[in-house]
C-alpha cells in the first residue's frame, strides 16, 4: 500500500462538505474503532459506543458517502460491514484556519483524539491487569511529557521525525510474533509562559 493509499490528507477548499459532516464526534469515533479493531456493522459499533444503531448506521453512511470508509467483506448478506479507506487522516492547519466548518472539524477531531487518548489508556490498564498483555508491555509503555524550547521549524522536523521512525519501526516489526497494536499520541503545542506579574 502506497503513502497516498494509506494516508488521507483533507483540504478545505475540496473537502468543505466533509469537513462539515464531520463536526460530530460520533463519526470520528466510528472512524477510530474501523481502524482500530477492524471491520464493523452498524449494529456492533453500536454496542460499543451505547450509541443506537440507527445514529451509527446514519454516520456510517456519511463517512461513506465522503470516502473515509467502504462496504467490507460481507459473513453474511444481512447486514453491511464497514472498514476504513485510509489508516491516517491528516491536515494543514494553516489551510484550516480560512473557514469556520474547516476549524470547527478540527476542534471537535482534537477532542475526540483526546477521548481516544482516555480510552486507550483505560483498555491498555485492563488488558494489563487481566493478562493479555505481558508484564514486558509495563515497562515499555506510557506517557512522557516535556518542555523544550523549539522554533516552529524544529517541532515541525521533531513531528516528521517522530512519524518516520513510527513508520520504520513498524514496517519492520510487521508479522512479528510479539508485536501488539500499539496508540500512540503526539502533541507539540507552543505555549506561552504565564505572566504572574
Amino acid at each position: 500500500m502506497t503513502d497516498a493509499e494509506r494516508h488521507r490528507v483533507l483540504d478545505p477548499r475540496e473537502d468543505a462538505a466533509a469537513l462539515k459532516a464531520l463536526t460530530h464526534p460520533l463519526p470520528i469515533r466510528l472512524l477510530g474503532m474501523l481502524r482500530m479493531d477492524g471491520p464493523a456493522t452498524a449494529s456492533e459499533l453500536a454496542v460499543r459506543t451505547g450509541e443506537s444503531s440507527a445514529s451509527t448506521s446514519y454516520h456510517l453512511r456519511v463517512l461513506a458517502k465522503y470516502a473515509f470508509i467502504a462496504e467490507a467483506e460481507h459473513r453474511d448478506g444481512r447486514e453491511r460491514r464497514w472498514k476504513a479507506v485510509h489508516e491516517v487522516t491528516s491536515w494543514s492547519n494553516a489551510a484550516m484556519t480560512g473557514s469556520d466548518e474547516a476549524q470547527a472539524f478540527v476542534d471537535v477531531a482534537r477532542r475526540a483524539q483526546l477521548d481516544h487518548l482516555e480510552r486507550s489508556l483505560v483498555r491498555h490498564q485492563e488488558d494489563v491487569t487481566a493478562g493479555r498483555l505481558g508484564d514486558e508491555w509495563r515497562e515499555a509503555s506510557g506517557f512522557t511529557d516535556v518542555v523544550a524550547r523549539l522554533t516552529p521549524e524544529a517541532l515541525t522536523e521533531l513531528s516528521e521525525t517522530f512519524s518516520r521512525a513510527v513508520t520504520e519501526l513498524a514496517a519492520r516489526d510487521e508479522g512479528d510474533p510479539c508485536a501488539e497494536q500499539v496508540v500512540l499520541f503526539t502533541a507539540g503545542l507552543a505555549v506561552r509562559p504565564e505572566d504572574h506579574s
